[in-house]
């Protein structure tokens, strides 16, 4: 596993491509955008595998997904931060090292599906400003 301050700066690199691409859908360089919409096919398949979620599910599914899944998460965080609490007082170093460990393994899980929103928002800017572009060019040749 890789060091959380790795991973987090991993994480604001995506954050950056987000923001790349976001700068050429506004130069309309439809050329890079379907580039970058081919590179984040792959990026989302591989944050699919890792969080093991169904992305396949239809459009009217994906908000009661969306919701579910933060509910979730939210809970789970708060389990853990009253675990932490109850343990604070316990001094055996074992414990506390199994403790640690597992704080670091959610953070790396949460960073994981960090990136993997900013992957899905990504590719919804690009799609959205591809069909843009489809939709004038159409206009333009009815016109």
């Amino acid at each position: 596993m890789k060091p959380l301050s790795e991973q987090l700066s991993d994480l604001a690199d995506r954050a950056k491509q987000a923001e790349d691409t976001v700068d050429a859908a506004q130069a309309k360089n439809r050329a890079a955008l379907e580039s970058q919409r081919e590179r984040l096919k792959s990026s989302i398949s591989a944050a699919t595998t890792r969080t093991q979620a169904d992305t396949t599910a239809a459009q009217e599914e994906m908000q009661s997904w969306w919701d579910e899944t933060r509910s979730n998460i939210h809970d789970r965080f708060e389990e853990l931060r009253a675990k932490r609490d109850e343990h604070r007082a316990e001094r055996d170093l074992q414990k506390a090292e199994n403790r640690a460990d597992d704080a670091e393994l959610d953070a790396s899980d949460a960073i994981d599906f960090a990136a993997y929103a900013i992957d899905e928002a990504e590719y919804a800017v690009v799609d959205a400003v591809i069909a843009r572009a489809d939709a004038d060019d159409l206009a333009l040749q009815q016109s």
